[in-house]
């Protein structure tokens, strides 16, 4: 086998030693708590490696942030997805469809905004903020639903790029917006890829 053949995965092979993990860890059949520790974890160690990504997953978006599938998982058990925030970019406040996530900053700061979601009718909502965490390169938090409502900004002037482990795919979220009278209106949001064909 030539170099040329060789090169790539020995580029990535810290990624796809970390997915053959990924594997064990969901075979395990744990509890969700249980495994979303142990993602991660793993993903910590990772991220500690200063790992090499794929390009196509590096990309910024001029309008919002970008969100790059990285793997799936053949049986959808998890996949994992890299997201580009430029500065200023965030998402609306949202929760994640029940599925557990454990997210990773790979370069700069991330702000995330944990919330209390409280009287949800169908449409509206009572939301009050929790906490602000200031995330910065190697910090890894874990959503365990109930526990799901939260917000990212980049409030930094240079790019972010995180990395998200999710217990299956996350095809829609709840997001929740202000409205004049203090409550947040509910609405559901479809999710898409900026980059959909997974890059490993």
């Amino acid at each position: 086998m030539t170099e040329a053949y060789k090169e790539p995965a020995a580029r990535y092979a810290p990624i796809r030693a970390f997915l053959r993990d990924m594997d064990e860890i969901v075979a395990r059949g744990r509890r969700t708590s249980e495994t979303a520790l142990a993602v991660k974890e793993r993903l910590a160690a990772l991220i500690a490696q200063c790992p090499e990504l794929p390009e196509q997953v590096l990309g910024l978006s001029s309008i919002h942030y970008a969100r790059h599938l990285l793997y799936r998982d053949p049986a959808v058990r998890y996949e994992v997805v890299v997201m580009a925030w430029g500065p200023g970019q965030h998402t609306p406040i949202h929760d994640h469809s029940g599925i557990w996530c454990v997210e990773g900053v790979i370069e700069g700061t991330i702000d995330v905004t944990r919330y209390d979601v409280k009287d949800l009718t169908g449409d509206s909502a009572r939301v009050e903020p929790l906490e602000v965490i200031h995330a910065g390169l190697g910090q890894c938090g874990a959503l365990i639903p109930p526990v799901e409502y939260h917000r990212i900004t980049n409030a930094t002037p240079r790019p972010a790029f995180t990395i998200h482990v999710y217990g299956g795919t996350m095809a829609t979220c709840r997001i929740f917006t202000e409205r004049a009278d203090g409550r947040y209106a509910v609405s559901v949001r479809e999710l898409d890829y900026s980059s959909a064909t997974a890059a490993l």
